[in-house]
């Protein structure tokens, strides 16, 4: 039975994990983020994208890389935000849209947040020896960006900045999947993809910024204020030309520019109609984000396909 009373503020009421999930699952599937899987699409793209960018000229991606991958996507970021919630046991129950959570409201205790946390971590090992030697030692050493980001908040206005190196990790990974090394092209991919976290969290903090005022964590929406719009211009400036760059690299073809034209209107978008003020605007706006991602990934995968002219 539907309890909409352990339904979490930014989830949606119809979230298939509220509706159809054994109730004894629902509070484990929670601390992975199961019922908003708007945060997997963040952490998958970049790595689809760098997948699409490393393939040989006139090839499609991997399609078998971008199953470990999603897989591999699905339960880190699990992991990544049950380590979160651990981390911020304290503070949840202070905040409307967080009070809810397994642990603050008691559905799952501390140490069976820390199993759940191990049982993760386990699947997404499995998934990463999988790859070859350098993919593996490079995915070992992300763990440390995991690690940092749940407490960054409690030490700098900049977690947006820590969840960007974490979030994007996968653009030096898919490439390194693929071509068993690094190269220019994925790592100015990640640094773009850098600076699009930073744009897209920062309008997701926005929805938090009196409760996070009021504890005494920090975010770049606090920092920003009312200048963020003029914020986001800078970040996501820099995200379109990373990207761009980094398919000049590799030689893609024309149509990549052209579609590439339609994901820098998306952050315009984004940018005009934010209001910070309004909590469901910048949720929404903050979600459309899988749609620049897709923007981005079909206008590489079709650079990579079709002839240069």
């Amino acid at each position: 039975m539907l309890r909409l009373d352990r339904i979490i503020a930014d989830a949606s009421q119809r979230n298939w994990v509220d509706r159809y999930a054994p109730e004894g699952w629902q509070p484990y599937m929670k601390l992975s983020r199961l019922d908003r899987p708007i945060g997997t699409w963040l952490l998958l793209l970049p790595c689809f994208w760098s997948i699409a960018l490393a393939a040989p000229m006139g090839e499609g991606p991997d399609i078998i890389l971008f199953i470990l991958f999603a897989i591999g996507a699905l339960v880190m970021r699990g992991a990544g935000c049950t380590l979160n919630d651990i981390a911020d046991r304290n503070f949840d129950g202070k905040v409307e849209r967080t009070k809810k959570r397994p642990i603050p409201s008691g559905q799952v205790t501390l140490f069976q947040a820390v199993f759940w946390l191990g049982v993760q971590c386990l699947i997404g090992f499995l998934i990463l020896i999988q790859f070859n030697v350098f993919a593996i030692l490079l995915g070992v050493a992300s763990l440390a960006l995991v690690a940092i980001y749940p407490f960054a908040k409690r030490f700098t206005y900049w977690p947006q900045f820590f969840l960007g190196l974490a979030f994007n990790y996968g653009a030096l990974l898919g490439w390194a999947a693929v071509q068993g090394s690094l190269g220019i092209a994925p790592v100015v991919m990640y640094f773009g993809g850098i600076a699009w976290t930073i744009g897209y969290d920062t309008i997701y903090a926005h929805q938090d910024k009196e409760d996070d005022a009021l504890i005494g964590v920090k975010s770049t929406a606090l920092k920003f204020g009312e200048t963020t719009k003029y914020w986001l211009m800078g970040f996501y400036t820099v995200t379109i030309l990373s990207l761009l760059v980094a398919g000049a690299v590799v030689g893609l073809s024309v149509l990549f520019y052209l579609l590439m034209i339609g994901a820098a209107l998306h952050l315009i978008w984004q940018i005009r109609t934010l209001d910070i003020d309004n909590g469901d605007r910048c949720l929404m706006l903050f979600k459309s984000n899988r749609n620049f991602g897709l923007i981005v990934l079909a206008a590489i995968v079709l650079g990579k396909l079709s002839l240069p002219f």
